[in-house]
């Protein structure tokens, strides 16, 4: 398996291009499924995930390809409707195949997709959708059978708003007969992007983007050539990494509306952020930014900065998948902080390996308690999830000395070119090939 090899303590400096959502990509690549037209979708991610999800698509039988930033969903003929083990055990988010599925041929078998790392993240919420609009249930010999005689529109309300149920009771109830509406929906702008896609293809989506989604059923939807947004946990990510260096990066093609709980955060800590020709007002939206418009953030250390609590929540609360990499800053912030985790029951697997830098993080149940410390030591740390191992990617960029990490996997479904970008931003970090 591969490694990442770092020799931290240089501050990073320089312009870096965010890439295109995978959390978008995603389900909006799942959605070509739902007609036999062709579909070209820009500003993709090359990403082990995305690569997953072109298999599926190729394997379902919808001939896709992935040139440059574009994929290519081509006129199709007729679909399999069963997604096996080997495929959907390298991604959570293969579930996403049921919706347009069960939508088209009202029938779907798959794979269980077994544990995840930070935490059981069980189908319920998807499978309750299903039966809610007539579909039929039944689990055996670890796949899930949906099958049904016509989706029917309905009311469905979620215990919680799960992003991958919203998805997959969109993609579902998009040519379902009559009226869905969906309370207590996601709100994450993720949903939003893949509403316009679909409302692109010619269905009748509302609300996306708020608590309440109405769906009107449509017969038939048509191809469609869409741009996903801009990845968000990226430019976080990448948010994050300037202050843990003390450093100055410009980040281009990115949405500071999406991630204004991130930059709340490292504004109060004391960072430097503008956002190029925007303004805040009212409730603090940035005027001129938004799911259609990617702006340019500049972000720069200009003085020590001081700990911030946070806890995560939905969107827009403060992301869990930025819960890792704001530890890691935490770490070397001087005075103690408190990160509260309230999305997933087993996230703070990060927290071990940032004690092998010399951190100090003493895990109580949902929360983390950091005390800041002088200065991180290199040292050998694995990955445990895509997340956690971006923590660990800052916190050996700023450490001294050379880390090396492992199970780098995770972090190629996540985080596009990498190594690539974090050397143009002044990094002294390579892959080792193994």
């Amino acid at each position: 398996m591969d490694k990442i090899i770092i020799n931290g303590g240089k501050k990073l400096r320089g312009t870096v291009r965010i890439s295109g959502s995978k959390n978008s990509a995603l389900p909006i690549l799942f959605a070509s499924l739902l007609t036999d037209e062709t579909v070209i979708i820009k500003n993709v991610p090359s990403l082990a995930d995305i690569d997953t999800t072109i298999s599926f698509l190729n394997f379902i039988g919808k001939p896709a390809v992935k040139i440059g930033d574009t994929v290519k969903a081509d006129k199709s003929g007729k679909y399999k409707h069963i997604a096996p083990y080997d495929l959907v055990r390298k991604m959570r988010a293969s579930v996403l195949i049921m919706g347009p599925l069960l939508a088209r041929l009202h029938k779907v078998s798959v794979s269980l997709p077994g544990g995840c790392a930070i935490g059981a993240r069980p189908i319920d919420i998807h499978l309750d959708a299903f039966k809610k609009l007539g579909a039929n249930i039944e689990v055996k010999e670890g796949f899930v059978h949906t099958s049904s005689k016509g989706l029917l529109g309905n009311t469905i309300k979620f215990r919680f708003p799960s992003v991958g149920a919203t998805e997959n009771t969109l993609l579902a109830s998009v040519l379902a007969k009559g009226r869905t509406k969906i309370l207590n929906a996601a709100k994450e702008p993720e949903i939003e992007d893949l509403a316009n896609f679909l409302n692109a293809m010619g269905a009748k989506v509302s609300g996306a983007g708020t608590s309440t989604i109405v769906i009107d059923g449509v017969k038939k939807l048509h191809g469609a050539t869409y741009k996903v947004i801009p990845d968000r946990i990226e430019a976080a990510t990448y948010l994050i990494a300037a202050a843990i260096t003390k450093g100055e990066i410009v980040l281009e093609n990115a949405n500071p509306n999406h991630i204004k709980a991130v930059i709340d955060k490292l504004k109060k800590s004391g960072m430097t952020i503008e956002i190029y020709g925007k303004t805040l007002t009212g409730e603090g939206a940035f005027v001129g930014a938004n799911n259609y418009s990617p702006s340019t953030i500049k972000i720069k250390w200009t003085k020590p900065l001081k700990p911030q609590n946070i806890f995560t929540a939905v969107y827009p609360g403060y992301p869990t998948d930025v819960q890792a990499q704001w530890m890691a800053l935490m770490s070397l912030t001087k005075g103690k902080s408190e990160i509260k985790e309230t999305v997933f029951e087993n996230r703070f697997m990060h927290a071990a390996e940032l004690l092998r830098l010399g951190a100090n993080v003493k895990v109580e149940g949902q929360s983390a308690f950091v005390t800041g410390v002088e200065s991180l030591s290199g040292a050998p740390v694995m990955a445990s999830d895509l997340r956690a191992g971006a923590a660990l990617v800052l916190a050996c960029l700023a450490a001294k000395g050379k880390s090396v990490i492992s199970r780098v996997y995770h972090l190629d479904r996540g985080y596009e070119s990498l190594e690539k970008k974090l050397k143009k931003l002044g990094a002294n970090i390579k892959r080792q090939q193994t």
